[in-house]
């Protein structure tokens, strides 16, 4: 999978927009949503806060995995 793909699910769940202030995401977070960010949101690649916004809008196409992340963020 791409870097930067990888890098917008680091930011997408480093708390901007979801919960706050969050500890960064781990490795397994990050992981988890990958596929659908790339899948269903990959024109937000790199924006956090529409990437975010796109994840929550499509929640339920998230693969249980990523809901499970998205939800316990407060998405």
């Amino acid at each position: 999978m791409k870097t930067s793909t990888l890098l917008a699910c680091a930011l997408l769940l480093a708390g901007t927009g979801l919960a706050g202030a969050q500890s960064a995401p781990t490795r397994a977070e990050q992981m988890a949503c990958r596929s659908d960010a790339q899948k269903l949101c990959a024109s937000f690649i790199g924006q956090p806060q529409p990437m975010n916004a796109c994840l929550k809008d499509n929640k339920a196409k998230l693969s249980n995995d990523c809901r499970k992340v998205v939800e316990a963020r407060g998405g």
